[in-house]
C-alpha cells in the first residue's frame, strides 16, 4: 500500500509538472511576436506537453482501479476528473492564445510591408473603405488582445497558486524521504549490533561446550584410570 501511495503520489507531481510547462508555453505563445516559424515550435512543444499529460493522467487513473478500497479508488478518480477538466481549460487558453498571436504576427508583417520602400505606392493605392477596414480590423485586434491580456492575468495568478502547491508538496516528499533514511539508518545499525552479539553468543557456547567435555572427560578419566 506504502507502495502505490508513493507512485500516486509521483503521478500527481509529474501531472503538476506538465500543467505548469503547458502553461509556461501558452504564455510563451501570448507574448511571441514572430516570426511564424517560432510560433510554430512553441506550438510543436504544446502539443509535446499535452500528449506527456495526458499519459500521465490515464497511468492516475489506472493507479485508482487497481485501488483496494472504495474511498481510494473514488477519491483517485475525482482527481482524474479534476485534471482533465484543468487539461481541456488549457486547450481552450491554447486555442484563443494561438489565434491573437497569429493575428499579432500578421499585422506585425502588414506594417512591415507598409513600412517598406513600396509603402508610399501602397498608401497611394488603398482607398477610403480599405483604411476603414483597416481601422476596423485593428480595433478588433485591439479588443481582442485585450481580453487576451485579462485571461493572462488570471492566469498567471493560477501559475503561481500551482508553484505554491508544487512546493508544498516536493518539501512534504523530501521530509518522508529524510524520515525513510534514518528508519533504514537505525535498522543497519540494529542489524549491525545484532550480528555482533550473535557472534559473541557463539564463542560463549563454544566455551562452554568445550569446558564440558573437559570435565568430563576429567571425570572419565579419575573413574576409568584411578591409579593414574
Amino acid at each position: 500500500m506504502a507502495s502505490s501511495d508513493v507512485h500516486v503520489r509521483i503521478c500527481e507531481q509529474e501531472i503538476l509538472k506538465y500543467d505548469l510547462e503547458i502553461k509556461a508555453l501558452i504564455q510563451d505563445i501570448s507574448e511571441c511576436t514572430g516570426p511564424q516559424s517560432k510560433l510554430t515550435e512553441l506550438n510543436a512543444e504544446v502539443k509535446k506537453s499535452f500528449h506527456n499529460l495526458r499519459l500521465r493522467i490515464q497511468d492516475l487513473e489506472q493507479m485508482a482501479m487497481e485501488q483496494d478500497k472504495e474511498s481510494d479508488k473514488q477519491a483517485l478518480i475525482s482527481q482524474v476528473e479534476g485534471h482533465r477538466k484543468q487539461m481541456l481549460s488549457n486547450q481552450t487558453v491554447w486555442r484563443k492564445s494561438n489565434l491573437a498571436s497569429k493575428l499579432s504576427i500578421d499585422n506585425m508583417e502588414k506594417q512591415a510591408l507598409l513600412s517598406g520602400a513600396d509603402s508610399a505606392v501602397r498608401q497611394r493605392k488603398m482607398t477610403k473603405e480599405g483604411l476603414a477596414q483597416t481601422s476596423s480590423d485593428i480595433t478588433e485586434n485591439l479588443m481582442s488582445i485585450s481580453r487576451m491580456m485579462a485571461q493572462q492575468v488570471q492566469q498567471s495568478e493560477e501559475t503561481m497558486t500551482s508553484l505554491a502547491t508544487s512546493s508544498r508538496t516536493i518539501q512534504e516528499t523530501n521530509e518522508e524521504f529524510k524520515t525513510m533514511t534514518g528508519t533504514i539508518q537505525l535498522g543497519r545499525k540494529l542489524i549491525t549490533k545484532y550480528n555482533r552479539r550473535e557472534l559473541t553468543d557463539k564463542l560463549l557456547i563454544f566455551l562452554a561446550l568445550a569446558l564440558f567435555l573437559a570435565t568430563v572427560l576429567y571425570i572419565l578419566k579419575k573413574r576409568l584410570f584411578p591409579f593414574l
